[in-house]
C-alpha cells in the first residue's frame, strides 16, 4: 500500500510540475507547491515559492499568485497574457498524458513485436470468416467503435454484442461493411463471451513502430476513458465501476500481487500498467469543463480571450467555490465507495 501511495503522488507530483514549470517559464509568481492535501507536514522555502509536502496523498496544487483572485503583482497570473495561462493551465494534463506514453514505451519495448488490426489467419469454423471477412481485412469499426489500433480492437470486441454486430473492414483500399453478424460464444462465470476466432498479423518492432505504436496506445486509452465517461453519464456504468485514490492503491497493490505470482518482471509490468491508465484517467479528466477542474478554468480563459475582458472574478469565484465543493463532496463518495469495496469486495450499487 505504501508502494502505492508513493506511486500515485509521483503521478499528482508530473501533474502539477507541468503547471509548476510553465508558470514559472511564463514569468508567474508561484507561492506555494504542494504533493497532497490538508495539513502541511513538511515545507521549506526557496525563493518566492513554498515546496511543502501535506498530510492526505490524495491531490497536490500549484498556488500561483492572483490565481484565485485579482493581485496587482506584475508576475500574477491574472496580469498574463491569456494564451500564457491556458498553456499553464492545460500542462498539468498534458505532463500526466506525456507520462502516459512514456510508460507504455516502457510496456511495449519488452514485446518482441506488436499487434496489427490485419487478419492473419482464422481457425476452424470462424464465425467471422462465414460472417465474409478475409485474410488481409483490416479492422475499421465494430458496432460504432473506430479501430486505430489493436487497444481499439480489444476494446471494441469486449463491448459488442456477439448476437447482432455491425463490423467495417478496409479490403483493398474499400470500405466494406458487414451488417447483424453473430459471432461465436462461450459461457464464462454464466455470461456469454465472445470467441475470437481469428488472428492479426504482427507488427515489426522498431524505433519508429515503437513510438508509433506508444502514441496510438496512449490515445486508444484516452478515448476508452471519455467512453466510460460518457457510459456513467448516461447509466451504462455505476459506482460499481468508479474507483478514487484509494481504489487506484488498491488495484496497484492486486496487480503487483499478482504479477508476483508469476515474477517479479510480471509484477513491475502490472504496476507499470496500471500508472499508465491512472495518469491518463488524471489527465483527461482534468481537462473536462467542469468547476474546480483545470477544465473549467480553462473554459473561463477561452470566453475571456473570445471575449477580450475577462469574466467578472467576483462570478468566475462563486462558480469555482460551488464546484470545489461539489468535487470535495464526489471525492468522499468515492472515496467510502473504494473503503465499502475494500471491506465487502462489491462497490456501492452493486
Amino acid at each position: 500500500m505504501i508502494i502505492a501511495v508513493l506511486l500515485f503522488s509521483f503521478i499528482i507530483f508530473i501533474h502539477e510540475f507541468g503547471h509548476f514549470f510553465t508558470a514559472k517559464l511564463s514569468g508567474i509568481r508561484v507561492n506555494e507547491f504542494a504533493i497532497g492535501m490538508g495539513p502541511k507536514l513538511w515545507h521549506v522555502q526557496k525563493g518566492e515559492t513554498t515546496y511543502s509536502l501535506r498530510a492526505f496523498p490524495i491531490g497536490g496544487f500549484c498556488a500561483m499568485e492572483g490565481e484565485d483572485e485579482d493581485s496587482a503583482d506584475d508576475h500574477a497570473f491574472n496580469n498574463r497574457p491569456v494564451w500564457k495561462r491556458i498553456l499553464v493551465v492545460v500542462m498539468g494534463a498534458v505532463m500526466n498524458i506525456i507520462l502516459g506514453i512514456v510508460l507504455m514505451m516502457i510496456l511495449l519495448g519488452k514485446q518482441p513485436a506488436f499487434s496489427s488490426t490485419t487478419i492473419a489467419k482464422f481457425t476452424d469454423h470462424s464465425a467471422f470468416q462465414a460472417a465474409g471477412l478475409q485474410v488481409g481485412d483490416r479492422f475499421k469499426n465494430i458496432d460504432g467503435y473506430d479501430i486505430n489500433g489493436d487497444r481499439d480492437l480489444s476494446f471494441a470486441l469486449s463491448i459488442m454484442n456477439p448476437s447482432k454486430t455491425t463490423i467495417q473492414v478496409i479490403r483493398n483500399g474499400k470500405l466494406l461493411t458487414f451488417d447483424n453478424v453473430k459471432l461465436n460464444t462461450r459461457e464464462v462465470n454464466g455470461k456469454k463471451a465472445l470467441v475470437t476466432d481469428f488472428y492479426v498479423a504482427p507488427i515489426e518492432k522498431n524505433p519508429i513502430t515503437l513510438v508509433q505504436k506508444s502514441v496510438q496506445d496512449t490515445v486508444s486509452t484516452v478515448r476508452l476513458v471519455w467512453f466510460s465517461l460518457v457510459g456513467m453519464v448516461t447509466g451504462k456504468f455505476g459506482m460499481k465501476d468508479v474507483a478514487g485514490p484509494v481504489g487506484a492503491a488498491s488495484m496497484i497493490g492486486q496487480a503487483a500481487s499478482i504479477g508476483l505470482k508469476q515474477s517479479f518482471l510480471a509484477a513491475l509490468n502490472n504496476i507499470i500498467m496500471m500508472m499508465m491508465l491512472i495518469t491518463v484517467n488524471l489527465g483527461v479528466v482534468n481537462l473536462l469543463p467542469l468547476p474546480a477542474l483545470d477544465g473549467g478554468r480553462l473554459l473561463f480563459l477561452i470566453v475571456e480571450g473570445i471575449r477580450r475582458k475577462p469574466i467578472n472574478p467576483k462570478y468566475e469565484g462563486l462558480v469555482n467555490t460551488a464546484g470545489f465543493c461539489l468535487l470535495m463532496g464526489l471525492m468522499v463518495l468515492v472515496t467510502f465507495n473504494d473503503i465499502v469495496r475494500l471491506v465487502t469486495g462489491k462497490g456501492l450499487g452493486a
